[in-house]
């Protein structure tokens, strides 16, 4: 497999990552932070989480349209915008409400996958011709 199908690989798992994610958080912000390794929640927490689906949404919109176009522009979107969640799950890990075994590494194993989506598809951006 080589770095192309590799990076279209990631993009399709991307696509409906997000898109389940944005989905969970939206209709049920409790039971997703639950799933996730949260402990209790508060309503407020539940809110400000919630608030979070568009941006998941978004992303997934975003991996759907470099998916069917594949323009060099599309990927260095998604190099943005992955660089974009580089520390905000390692920031978000430092929260008490993390209960479950391993839910706070996730957190900090999800910064190391939006580092290498980002490298990956800002690579695949140089070698489809644009800068």
């Amino acid at each position: 497999m080589n770095l192309a199908e590799a990076v279209d690989k990631s993009n399709r798992v991307m696509i409906v990552w997000d898109l389940v994610l944005g989905t969970a958080t939206l209709l049920a912000p409790a039971k997703t932070l639950r799933v996730l390794g949260h402990g209790p929640t508060s309503p407020e927490a539940e809110a400000l989480f919630q608030r979070c689906a568009p941006i998941w949404l978004t992303f997934s919109a975003a991996h759907a349209v470099a998916a069917r176009r594949g323009a060099p522009r599309d990927w260095w979107a998604l190099a943005w915008l992955r660089g974009t969640e580089l520390v905000t799950d390692v920031l978000w890990s430092r929260s008490e409400g993390w209960s479950r075994p391993g839910a706070r590494q996730m957190l900090w194993l999800a910064g190391a996958v939006n580092l290498a989506l980002a490298a990956c598809f800002g690579r695949l951006a140089i070698r489809s011709g644009a800068r």
